[in-house]
Parts: structure tokens; C-alpha cells; sequence
């Protein structure tokens, strides 16, 4: 959870919420009820807590710390796929310890986002129960910490990740090879982000792309990719996904997996219509479907 400071060609947005914890689960949250952990400062609007809690989302494991509230300064050129960062301040997440709350040990789906690999593999160790376990990462910790991150990877069962880091964690540079190179580390199924050109799902028995959802007017690309995840992970969750099923019935498994891309694809595209959370706060079951369903006609085709 934390502040953003962002600026894109369509204007900018000043101290704004953002932090993949926020794009996820209120994503997440229309699908399934969601439980996070995560630490913010004495600045952190507390109202944005109870607007949470209003959306199916149990916030009793964020943590609210003596100082400031994580702080990520950056800016988009023209090329609106990929992020420049200006300034990172980390505050109070430098020395974030996740504690679950007995009420989060229990939850059979696990996500774990964007942070060091060692605090990743410290949450799963505190979960009694996991039956399965999505995870994202980045290039920070990809070459930082290699051997932490491949450690926890090894208890993973779904990698989401974009082009360069599946590249940069594979040494490879096709998207096929990258993904059989990343499944044998421990994760049966790879998501590849790619952008503004969808994205790309590796199961044990098949491939499967998808288009992004085209958008006329991109006014800010921060957290699509967790906001995809969200609903991509909330989705399965609803559907009762676990990795027996993975396993056992790979056929049902590649047609899950693929409508929940579909719903990810769908939820990206609200999200960079505004700047920061402003459009998931508002976006409606109804909206999701609609789109959805527009999304469909779209990449559907007769033979």
C-alpha cells in the first residue's frame, strides 16, 4: 500500500493511493472476499481502510506504523508500456515484518505480490493451509536476490510476470523457452504481461494469448498489471482452484485459467482509464461484464 507520485502525457497525479495491494484487491474483491496483509504510515488515509472493509475486504492484517507510508515517484513517455522511476522512498516498508492474523493463516488461495523474496517465503511459512499460491515478482529482486526468489518459486503453482522479467529470470529470449525454463523451477503455469499486446499463459498442456482490451484514451498504465492479477487470481478463487486440479484435470484447468485471463484482460483496461485507483473504486459488477462481453465479440471468431 502506498503513495504515488505519477506523470504521464495525459497530465499528472500528486501523493495519490497506488501499491499493487490496493489495484489487487479491490479488484480481487469483486470476485471473492480478500484478506491483505500490509504495513503503511501514520500518514495513510484510514477512511480509504474503511472504504475497503466496505468492499468485501478484511484489512485487519495492515499494519499502521510510526512514519510515513511508502512513496513511489516515476513517469511514462510515449511508450506507455514501461515506467520510468524518479524517486522510491520506502519508509516505513523498509523494515516490513508480515504478520498474519490467525483469521489470514487459513485461506486456501495465497498471492503474493511484488516484495523480497525472503518476506514472500516468511508469509508462506505462516500459513496453515495453502492449496494454491500465485506470485509476482520484478527485476529488482530477480537479479538482487536470485537464489531467495528461486527458493520460493519452488513452493509457487502460478508466476505472474512481465516480457523482461520472464526473460531476465530465464536467460532466454523467446517467450516459449522462458516459460518451460521458469516451469521447471517450480511453477506449473506462467502468466506473461505484455502490455498494450495482452498476454501470454503457459500450462503444463498448452498456450493461450490474448489482446489487451483496446483503450482510446490510456490516462495512466500504474497498476494494471496487479489490478490484472487481482482478478485473474480472484476469479479462480471463485472458482475453487487448487493444484490437484491442476494435476488431475488439465483439460478443465486450461479452460479456468483461460477465462480468467479473459477477466484480467477486461480489468486492466478500467484501470488505466483514470488515475490511480479511481476507476476500480467505482467500477461496478455490471460495467466488469459488459465489457466482458464486448471483449468476447471482439477475439471470437466462426470457422
Amino acid at each position: 500500500m502506498a503513495f504515488d507520485s505519477v506523470r504521464t502525457p495525459a497530465g499528472k497525479a500528486d501523493q495519490v493511493l497506488g501499491g499493487s495491494v490496493n489495484y489487487f484487491s479491490l479488484a480481487a474483491s469483486l470476485f471473492t472476499p480478500i484478506k491483505i496483509v500490509a504495513v503503511v504510515g501514520e500518514d495513510f488515509p484510514l477512511g480509504h481502510l474503511d472504504f475497503l472493509s466496505k468492499k468485501n475486504v478484511d484489512v485487519t492484517g495492515v499494519q499502521v506504523v510510526k512514519g510515513k507510508t511508502f512513496h513511489w515517484v516515476g513517469e511514462y513517455n510515449s511508450n506507455m508500456n514501461e515506467a520510468t522511476t524518479l524517486a522510491t522512498a520506502l519508509n516505513v516498508f523498509e523494515h516490513f515484518d508480515p504478520k498474519l492474523p490467525a483469521t489470514h493463516v487459513d485461506c486456501p488461495v495465497v498471492f503474493l505480490a511484488n516484495i523480497d523474496p525472503v518476506l514472500q517465503q516468511n508469509v508462506l511459512d505462516q500459513m496453515k493451509t495453502q492449496e494454491f499460491v500465485a506470485m509476482d515478482s520484478m527485476n529488482f529482486w530477480i537479479t538482487g536476490k536470485p537464489d531467495d526468489l528461486k527458493k520460493t518459486l519452488k513452493s509457487v503453482d502460478l508466476l505472474c510476470i512481465n516480457e523482461k522479467e520472464a526473460f531476465l529470470l530465464s536467460d532466454e529470449k523467446s517467450l516459449e523457452k522462458a516459460a518451460k525454463k521458469i516451469q521447471t523451477m517450480g511453477p506449473t503455469t506462467i502468466i506473461i504481461k505484455r502490455g498494450e499486446y495482452g498476454s501470454a499463459v503457459f500450462t503444463p498442456t498448452g498456450v493461450f494469448l490474448a489482446p489487451a482490451f483496446l483503450i482510446d484514451d490510456v490516462i495512466d498504465p500504474t497498476g494494471a498489471g496487479d489490478s490484472f492479477a487481482g482478478a485473474v487470481v480472484g476469479y479462480l478463487a471463485q472458482n475453487g482452484v487448487n493444484r490437484n486440479m491442476v494435476k488431475k484435470d488439465p483439460a478443465a484447468w486450461e479452460q479456468l485459467i483461460r477465462r480468467a485471463i479473459i477477466y484480467g484482460t477486461v480489468m486492466a483496461s478500467f484501470t488505466i482509464q483514470e488515475f490511480s485507483i479511481g476507476r476500480l473504486k467505482t467500477l461496478t459488477q455490471e460495467e466488469l461484464m459488459m465489457r466482458k462481453e464486448q471483449f468476447i465479440k471482439m477475439i471470437s471468431f466462426g470457422m
